[in-house]
């Protein structure tokens, strides 16, 4: 026999088998006892939270033969007919595939005959929002005044795509998301029955990731099962077997953020995607990590509500005092955007390493939030002694002071490297002897650009060669976000290796961003284009 997936096999007979709609249940099984069944239902809420098994139930108890307080016994030829699919009084039908008006001109013309047998005609129509305004149009007469033998159970995800005079006409039920406590309890029920031995840890993990949904919790339940067939389901294989990241990698995470620390964030990502994480889980488990240190520093009293271990709660506490209330909201907004976009997104990687540089970086974006984050951030380095707005000379203006780097230092000198955030105020004088080796790379910047992989790649097509004033060469990218992506050890070191490759040395470099509608020439040495019209330069 063919295995049954554990949302099926232990899909609810009777009324008291459904969990967390105890107000839809007394309210059917009440009209039931005291004779007052209506003859048209909707049913609205979020997927896997039992509209469809209701409507059965329902089914069932309106035509049993001996119903228990409301319920159906499950016994009779009638609710055994039933719960085999068999029975000719109940017809279900898929909106989705059978949304068009001869569908519903169908219903019409069937409804005129009463049952052979059993009381009542049940039509369960589901995901009903998908039915044409033709078909709603010729299904309203026969919703409104049906034969007294005819049930019609609506089952809906988006009510509000449903018509006023639909709704006019039923009886509206809101199924309610269901907690993570009904969920646990529901699933460590099942595991006794299914003889598996799991984690609490693991079941509430589950019971999270469902999201609200028991049929979503079943089917992430069995798939962990299958991943470890015959062991105990710890809290590890169940994070290994859902693709999901371990609080430990979100916590390493936003402390790489709060540093701005660009290139450590992308490094952690790297390990995050080798690891074959699903990214949009990913962006979901760490916007709700997020979500709890907002909630630690809103209040004292929120162990209860996390539902997190003692070790984690004080992991949580910690950071909670490292980061303000507004740069979390910041981060909580980009990364609600970004949920969003990964559903339709083809380079997910792409722009979740976009956001990730965004939280770095505030200055990447224009709203009241992040400007006032930037000032903050100024404050504190003109505290800290860290910033040189100009030197003394008058001949100097205040645009002409020294320029910073992205992690907030001073730039690197001749010898070094660095990237420099914001073209000078002038442009360089041109020293009189070019290095050779500058030369070598200018002449063959393309050809080395094409070594490059992928990102890196497409960044520094863009790049335009130029030098330092001390003559060292300096590479001058369109955006912060190319210079975030580039200033990262691993691409130093492969675009160091390809310059090596045509100079047979290591040639230093700096990089720089150019600000926004700065003109090139202003500010910079066009050294591509002086070398291409073969000026002289001496050696």
């Amino acid at each position: 026999m063919s295995y049954t997936a554990l949302y099926r096999k232990f899909r609810p007979q009777e009324f008291e088998d459904v969990k967390g709609q105890e107000h839809i249940v007394t309210t059917l099984k009440n009209q039931i006892k005291a004779d007052r069944v209506g003859h048209a239902y909707l049913f609205c809420g979020t997927r896997g939270t039992g509209k469809t098994t209701v409507a059965k139930i329902f089914a069932k108890a309106v035509n049993c033969e001996d119903p228990q307080d409301g319920s159906p016994c499950g016994n009779c030829p009638s609710c055994r007919a039933i719960a085999a699919g068999s029975s000719m009084n109940v017809i279900e039908i898929d909106a989705a595939s059978n949304n068009g008006v001869d569908n519903i001109r169908e219903i019409r013309e069937e409804v005129a005959y009463s049952p052979a047998e059993g009381k009542y005609k049940v039509y369960i129509i589901d995901e009903v929002h998908m039915l044409s305004i033709g078909a709603f149009n010729a299904l309203l007469k026969t919703l409104e005044e049906p034969p007294s033998y005819v049930i019609f159970i609506l089952a809906t995800t988006e009510a509000h795509k449903i018509p006023v005079t639909i709704l006019s006409r039923c009886q509206r039920y809101d199924f309610r998301r269901i907690s993570m406590e009904t969920i646990g309890r529901r699933l460590m029920d099942l595991l006794e029955r299914e003889q598996v031995s799991a984690e609490p840890k693991a079941i509430r993990y589950i019971a999270k990731a469902a999201d609200g949904s028991m049929r979503d919790a079943l089917s992430l339940l069995d798939q962990c099962i299958a991943f470890y067939l015959g062991k105990e389901l710890t809290y590890d294989r169940a994070l290994q077997a859902l693709g999901a990241v371990d609080t430990e990698v979100f916590s390493k995470m936003l402390r790489q953020v709060i540093a701005q620390d660009v290139s450590g964030v992308i490094a952690q990502l790297e390990e995050v995607i080798v690891e074959g994480r699903e990214l949009g889980q990913f962006v979901l488990d760490f916007t709700w990590y997020l979500r709890n240190l907002l909630l630690l520093q809103g209040s004292d009293n929120m162990e209860d509500v996390l539902d997190i271990s003692s070790d984690n709660l004080a992991l949580l506490k910690e950071e909670a005092a490292m980061v303000e209330a507004a740069e979390l909201m910041r981060y909580i907004r980009i990364f609600s955007e970004l949920s969003n976009q990964m559903r339709y997104a083809v380079q997910k990687r792409v722009i979740l390493e976009i956001a990730l540089i965004k939280l770095c970086r505030p200055q990447m974006e224009k709203d009241y939030d992040s400007l006032a984050l930037r000032v903050a951030k100024l404050e504190e380095k003109i505290e800290n002694g860290l910033f040189a707005p100009y030197p003394a000379d008058s001949s100097q203006s205040p645009g002409q002071g020294v320029p910073f780097c992205a992690n907030g230092n001073l730039p690197t000198g001749e010898s070094g490297e660095g990237i420099l955030m914001g073209a000078k105020a002038r442009r360089p004088e041109l020293p009189k002897a070019v290095p050779e080796d500058v030369q070598q790379i200018v002449r063959n910047w393309r050809s080395i650009v094409e070594e490059l992989s992928g990102g890196l790649k497409n960044y520094l097509k863009l790049a335009r060669p130029s030098l330092t004033e001390g003559g060292q060469l300096l590479l001058v990218l369109e955006d912060e976000v190319a210079g975030s992506f580039v200033d990262t050890e691993g691409h130093r070191q492969e675009l160091r290796d390809a310059m090596g490759r045509k100079t047979g040395k290591e040639v230093p470099f700096n990089i720089e961003v150019n600000p926004a509608n700065q003109p090139f020439e202003e500010s910079y040495v066009d050294l591509e284009k002086m070398i291409n019209m073969e000026i002289t330069i001496e050696d």
